[in-house]
């Protein structure tokens, strides 16, 4: 069956076409785009989505429409996460794809994105020891889940690259010329404090100390690895299944937080969408990847690698389609009654 997976995040709204088969555990790719329409913005602030950003979405989800109804697509599931959990007129945007797409979007709670990029990430995980953390890393919240072969833990806490960069690094982003390097820093550590008390809460449900492989999904930390890695270019290829020290992802994030705006535009692997939120993203992935290996040396353990997937929720959804079909074919009569 072929089917087409929509994730629409606070920054980005994503497209899978995969072909799926029931009991499967990996999708095959026929087609995956991801645009950047920052459906997020100003959220955290005025608690209702902008109506400007509503015309982006709106305008992508038809072209997402389009491009199904080329490929034969013959289901569809469509995803919403942070942004339209937290919005006041969110049944504007729930009706806005429906007429686009056909289909009603999905309001998922923190714990169901969760399960769905445990499901995603694991469906390529190889040759690494388990427990396994996944962190799906996206612009209004952060979904950690815990487990070996199903999830046993998911916590979903709202701290994101868009919504990190709109509380606390929007002046420094701007590039504001009267922002001296303590205010500087002042902002960097009510961020870091900030993401340090969301950690304080998953820690309270998820043991660190127990994680044999850290495994992050999407865009920051796809595009930090890239940064790690020294590529010449976004590939997917080569940033998929990816294994970096620690110390190599702490300073990778570092040197983005604190990189000038244009010399990050710059950076071949940059997403124009990217660019104002990146330091964001970096400094939110950083305290994790440090929490992690804290956690494991006090338990008497290493994190020797931090692993990065490029497949996330889009894998989880269009598997669980493949899923429900088989279901519904199990609970079918058959022709003897």
């Amino acid at each position: 069956m072929r089917v087409a997976a929509i994730d629409c995040g606070t920054n980005s709204i994503r497209l899978l076409i995969a072909d799926v088969e029931p009991g499967a555990t990996t999708a095959t790719e026929v087609a995956r785009r991801m645009e950047v329409v920052r459906l997020g913005q100003g959220v955290d602030k005025t608690g209702e989505l902008n109506p400007e950003a509503l015309e982006r979405t709106f305008k992508m989800a038809a072209e997402y429409a389009r491009e199904c109804e080329e490929y034969g697509v013959e289901r569809i599931r469509f995803a919403a996460t942070s942004a339209t959990r937290d919005a006041s007129n969110r049944a504007d945007f729930v009706n806005g794809i429906k007429d686009r797409l056909g289909v009603e979007p999905e309001v998922l709670t923190g714990a169901e994105e969760a399960q769905l990029s445990f499901a995603g990430a694991t469906s390529a995980v190889q040759n690494h020891p388990s427990p396994y953390l996944i962190v799906d890393l996206g612009g209004g919240s952060t979904e950690f889940v815990f487990g070996t072969r199903e999830p046993e833990e998911a916590l979903s806490v709202d701290v994101g690259c868009v919504r990190m960069t709109e509380r606390h690094l929007a002046a420094i982003e701007d590039g504001a010329a009267h922002l001296s390097e303590r205010e500087r820093a002042r902002a960097i550590c009510a961020a870091r404090a900030d993401v340090d008390e969301a950690l304080d809460e998953v820690a309270r449900e998820i043991d660190f100390g127990r994680v044999g492989t850290l495994i992050g999904l999407a865009g920051t930390v796809t595009t930090l690895t890239a940064h790690a890695l020294g590529l010449p270019k976004y590939d997917r290829d080569a940033i998929h299944g990816a294994e970096l020290p620690p110390e190599k992802v702490i300073a990778a994030a570092q040197d983005l937080l604190g990189m000038p705006r244009d010399k990050r535009a710059a950076l071949p692997y940059m997403h124009p969408g990217r660019v104002d939120v990146m330091g964001g993203g970096a400094l939110v992935w950083e305290r994790i990847v440090r929490r992690v290996r804290a956690e494991r040396e006090e338990a008497g353990e290493q994190l020797d690698s931090v692993v990065t997937s490029e497949h996330d929720i889009l894998d989880g959804l269009a598997l669980s389609m493949a899923a429900k079909t088989a279901v519904a074919d199990d609970e079918t009569p058959s022709a003897n009654g």
